[in-house]
């Protein structure tokens, strides 16, 4: 049994509770639809993404810097459209999460770096909010992981000691910031893995 009751879960989102928004496959996938050069989209990608994640360029801006800096064939629209589809979700991360708050009446944070308008329709087109007390996403608060900030504004909203909280992401290295924030921490790989690290810190259904 847990030495030190767990009463807060904080989660990153793609990777963990749904695929990721837009990541590197994602853009692959549409540079073949859309006849886009994917080594230029990419490379003006890199430049601007953190940026957006940020919150400080909308996706009209980001999609003006990275694909319609020239003509092109296909509107605004249907490029937005797709990038939205690449979402998908993880259906047994899900339920564990809503079943473990719904069990132990814990407080649960979403801190994850996404952009304004993906972050959103992910939130309501998979009812985060449902189960998720308060968002910490980076283009929220203006900061990103590994920034250390972005985990001590959700510890600040959350009012729950440090010891009490279990931070899970599928990035080993932000698992390591918030582990030496004195957050337990979880590096998810997968399901059943997760399912049972977390029913050793007492989280068990």
């Amino acid at each position: 049994m847990a030495t030190t009751p767990v009463q807060a879960l904080f989660l990153d989102v793609g990777g963990v509770l749904l695929t990721n928004g837009w990541d590197r496959n994602s853009r692959k996938a549409a540079a073949l639809k859309f006849g886009i050069d994917l080594d230029e989209m990419t490379d003006r990608h890199r430049m601007t993404f953190d940026t957006y994640e940020s919150g400080k360029l909308d996706l009209d801006e980001y999609l003006t810097r990275t694909v319609f800096y020239q003509e092109r064939s296909f509107s605004r629209e249907d490029f937005k459209q797709f990038m939205l589809e690449q979402s998908q979700p993880y259906p047994e991360m899900l339920q564990l999460v809503r079943a473990l708050k719904a069990k132990y009446g814990l407080r649960i944070a979403v801190v994850n770096n996404e952009g304004r308008e993906l972050n959103q329709h992910r939130i309501r087109h998979f009812k985060l909010y449902d189960f998720v007390d308060f968002f910490i996403s980076s283009c929220f608060v203006h900061f990103r992981k590994p920034d250390a900030d972005i985990w001590r504004v959700a510890m600040d909203i959350a009012q729950v000691p440090k010891a009490h909280v279990v931070y899970i992401d599928d990035r080993a290295m932000f698992v390591q910031v918030a582990e030496g924030l004195g957050l337990k921490g979880i590096h998810h790989q997968k399901y059943e893995d997760t399912r049972d690290k977390l029913a050793a810190l007492g989280l068990s259904l």
